[in-house]
């Protein structure tokens, strides 16, 4: 009888962190900026899906030499490159690895970090001690040089997509675990937290059912938000050389291309440029949506 009055308990202080992602939907369709965010990543996932039948041309490619750097017209809609290949088309195709990037390297950095900030904040110790004296000594490189450095010594050991994935995944390991051991530290403490603890559950379990899923929010938004900067990063990277090669399509070695003979062509540099300000701006609007959404100030 006890033991089911405790579970009953468990349950019910459990029933505000749960209804948190309700009240949060409610919040977040009354956002504008978060809906127009969304809009724009859901174009982008469109233009990245239907790349052949939106431009056109199946090879992104394919080159021209009889029509290099033309000026945008209803053939070409970008214009082309200094080998006539159509801009348009690259950028659609540039989308897919561009978006695969970004959603892949914040998936290994939240995997990570997570995973970090739990054992971290729940345990504490010598063991949170050390793990974020880690932290602190990455924290303490400027992203990009510390991004350079791994692309450098993963130089010819891995492919150019999966030096980027590590890379910016690696860097962006310490936000997500700083987060997460804030959130535990707070969680841990809570009395459905004990409650479970009373009626003979496990630390992993602990960790899995209850702390888990209600230091979730602030680790979604924030990845969200680290899509785009992920972008950033990637673009930056393949622009000095260190990521994507040519002829790829990937927005930041069409910037490094183009930078060339971007006097004569400025189409071959504004468009990729345009494309990467607004992926990075969706999926900013989008995360900003999602704080405010569940932010529980704002209710």
């Amino acid at each position: 009888m006890a033991q089911a009055a405790i579970e009953l308990g468990v349950r019910d202080l459990e029933t505000p962190f749960t209804s948190t992602w309700s009240d949060g939907w409610r919040r977040f369709r009354r956002s504008p900026s978060a809906l127009i965010g969304l809009i724009i990543i859901f174009l982008l996932a469109i233009c990245a899906t239907l790349a052949p039948q939106i431009s056109g041309h199946t090879d992104p490619l394919a080159q021209n030499l009889a029509q290099p750097t033309m000026a945008p017209s209803l053939h070409h809609f970008a214009g082309t490159d200094k080998l006539g290949r159509d801009i348009f088309t690259r950028l659609l195709f540039g989308a897919r690895l561009s978006v695969e990037i970004g959603f892949v390297s914040v998936g290994i950095a939240l995997v990570a970090g997570t995973i970090v900030g739990l054992v971290s904040g729940f345990w504490g110790g010598r063991l949170d001690t050390v793990l974020m004296a880690v932290m602190d000594v990455m924290l303490a490189f400027p992203t990009i040089i510390l991004a350079i450095a791994i692309s450098a010594i993963l130089e010819q050991r891995v492919s150019d997509v999966v030096k980027l994935f590590l890379a910016i995944g690696i860097v962006a390991i310490p936000i997500y675990a700083r987060i997460a051991r804030s959130s535990v530290l707070a969680v841990k403490e809570q009395e459905f937290v004990e409650a479970a603890r009373a009626v003979g559950n496990g630390s992993l379990r602990l960790l899995g059912r209850h702390v888990l899923p209600n230091i979730l929010a602030p680790l979604i938004v924030q990845a969200t938000l680290g899509i785009g900067t992920a972008e950033l990063d990637s673009a930056g990277l393949s622009y000095l050389g260190l990521g994507i090669q040519p002829p790829t399509p990937e927005w930041g070695s069409m910037l490094n291309d183009a930078r060339d003979y971007w006097l004569n062509a400025p189409w071959a540099l504004l468009f990729p440029g345009l494309a990467i300000s607004l992926t990075v701006l969706g999926f900013n609007l989008l995360g900003d949506g999602l704080r405010d959404a569940i932010d529980p100030k704002s209710k």
